[in-house]
């Protein structure tokens, strides 16, 4: 009895290989002949978009087949890893059945035995099956890998896992550039007084005002606000790494991280990190030449096994944030470490290990003497500000939003400043000085890595597989939603008149920033992680090749330059008068026109 049922079990268990193997040896065929990202139809619908720019519920159509097409990238995707998982059990369930079935039988039994029993014994079966069964799933994951490696060849969005980023994050990003897809904030002028006390909206609109009057500082990711607009001049509009034209200087970076550097006077901040440390980093702006390394030590809290991460994410993905007088930074860890601009160490502590299955990625932000951290994890959904010289909780809020990867922007409506948040699924504005919430608005979704951006009283947010949202900042009103394209790790940039944004995908988009219409765009063959910049009336930004893509930022949208730049780049540049400071998978670098 025992023995039917192992053979009953093997017999099941080998139809089901053989069939599960050949059905994935014919997705194959069926994938590569069908590209769910750039089919035939949904170039004819596109070209059918643009010749009737006015029909609504056209558009609309296009969209959801859109949409439809780029999830059926993801269902191929899982429907293959789920296939191996499948097919591999059911190889071992096989094989161990077999095992048991001719335990003991060495020769063929002298007395009248089942009919299939007989046929299994007799031939060569026992032992053929096993390494027939065998070879077919070897054949099959052959295959299963080239329909993977095909599809990733699309044009197709990542997660934040691939995306942070940023990453980060990547700061997008970078995600992080993924870019990760990492945002910082707010500074003064190395060494000018800052009269922010963090106590009033008067103090809140001061510090503003000091700061988007600054030109010689990048104190976070995207800039000052951390609203990806630079008021730097005379920026170079080409450089080339491997023949050194208009590179001042070129150093390298002694951990890895995908944080973008910030610049306050002539120092360059970024971190780093492994397994065995995690560190601060400035350099001269001037030479290129590492002036200092502070390590993340000696921190009550911080854990001796370091949290896992994605390799897109890391240690090190959140952006270092400065006010000019003091430069602060955050690990995937948790470990919050301060010191004055001369490396000295002021003061560190442990925020708890964040509960992260891709790694912490959000960016610090400066608001004058306050440091803002946005620390939505499983195990921690909440924002606090921190005094950048002690340490000691400024306040302290508790949210609702889920694990975000995103980071804190500023933005300046109704003659104040508002520190605003996203996550899933909400955008919310907050009192910087105080904490106090003053809007919160529904509508995203996913897991949000993307950051805030504002312009003209405008917010902008945005995340993949939801919608852009456009909200008044004044009253919290949400004004319109749109989904042509989104971004995942790349974080968008707003002026009065337009919002720009780039996806993971391989499309730069402009949109009307008062009704959200498309305006134009750009369908590149790579990925966006680094987040775009407003510079002089032109959008920089880098695509992960490493190609650098300059538009005119106004409605027209139109290609000033591009081109290759030798190193692929993930961070968000950081912009100050004449020179362009660069994170790139290789080290670091600064562009400056030569004279």
């Amino acid at each position: 009895m025992r023995k039917a049922i192992f053979r009953n079990v093997a017999v099941v268990s080998a139809i089901f290989v053989a069939s599960f193997a050949i059905m994935l040896i014919t997705n194959y065929f069926q994938v590569r002949s069908f590209n769910p990202l750039q089919a035939d139809v949904m170039e004819t619908l596109k070209k059918i978009n643009d010749e009737n720019a006015n029909n609504v519920a056209l558009q609309e159509q296009i969209r959801q087949l859109d949409l439809m097409a780029r999830r059926a990238y993801f269902v191929n995707l899982d429907h293959l890893k789920t296939g191996i998982y499948l097919l591999l059990a059911m190889l071992g369930v096989l094989i161990v059945c077999l095992r048991f079935y001719f335990a003991g039988e060495k020769d063929i039994p002298g007395k009248q035995i089942d009919v299939v029993d007989d046929w299994i014994i007799k031939t060569h079966a026992r032992k053929y099956v096993g390494w027939f069964a065998s070879a077919l799933v070897a054949v099959a994951l052959v295959f299963v890998f080239v329909t993977a490696s095909h599809l990733r060849g699309t044009d197709a969005p990542n997660t934040p896992s691939t995306d942070i980023g940023q990453i980060a994050a990547v700061g997008d990003e970078s995600t992080a550039q993924g870019e990760s897809n990492v945002n910082q904030a707010n500074q003064t002028r190395q060494g000018e007084e800052n009269t922010v006390q963090g106590n009033s909206d008067d103090n809140a609109t001061q510090s503003l005002t000091t700061i988007d009057n600054a030109s010689d500082i990048s104190s976070g990711f995207r800039g000052n606000n951390s609203n990806a607009i630079s008021s730097a001049k005379n920026i170079p509009d080409v450089w080339d790494l491997k023949t050194g034209k208009n590179i001042a200087w070129k150093s390298a970076i002694p951990k890895h991280g995908f944080n973008s550097p910030v610049v306050s006077g002539n120092k360059v901040f970024l971190t780093g990190a492994d397994e065995s440390a995690r560190e601060i980093y400035c350099y001269d702006l001037r030479t290129g030449k590492l002036l200092w390394t502070l390590a993340a030590t000696n921190i009550p809290g911080s854990p001796q096994v370091m949290p896992k991460t994605t390799d897109d994410t890391g240690l090190a993905s959140s952006t270092a944030a400065t006010n000019g007088k003091q430069v602060c930074a955050i690990f995937a860890t948790g470990d919050l470490l301060c010191a004055d601009m001369d490396g000295k160490r002021l003061w560190a502590k442990n925020l708890g290990v964040p509960d992260n299955h891709y790694g912490y990625a959000s960016s610090l932000l400066a608001f004058g003497n306050s440091l803002i951290v946005q620390y939505d994890n499983t195990n921690a959904h909440k924002v606090v500000a921190l005094d950048m010289a002690t340490g000691n909780e400024v306040w302290s809020k508790t949210r609702t939003d889920k694990i975000t990867w995103s980071s804190p922007t500023l933005v300046f409506a109704n003659n104040r400043a508002q520190l605003i948040l996203m996550g899933n699924p909400a955008i919310t504005a907050y009192n910087p000085a105080n904490g106090e919430q003053y809007w919160r608005v529904d509508g995203l979704s996913g897991e949000v890595a993307s950051s805030p951006c504002g312009a003209g009283g405008l917010v902008f947010g945005a995340s993949e597989y939801a919608a852009l949202i456009a909200v008044d900042a004044t009253s919290g009103k949400k004004l319109w939603t749109a989904n042509n394209y989104l971004p995942e790790i790349s974080s968008p940039v707003a002026t009065n008149e337009n919002v720009y944004l780039g996806t993971t995908y391989g499309v730069l988009a402009c949109y009307d920033a008062k009704t959200g219409a498309l305006k134009h765009s750009h369908e590149l063959e790579t990925e966006f992680y680094s987040s775009p910049m407003i510079v002089e009336g032109r959008l920089y930004v880098f695509s992960n090749d490493g190609k650098m893509h300059i538009y005119t930022a106004d409605s027209e949208f139109t290609l000033i330059n591009s081109f290759e730049t030798g190193a692929k780049t993930f961070a968000t540049p950081a912009f100050i008068d004449g020179k362009i400071v660069v994170r790139s998978e290789e080290g670091l670098y600064c562009v400056a026109t030569k004279k």
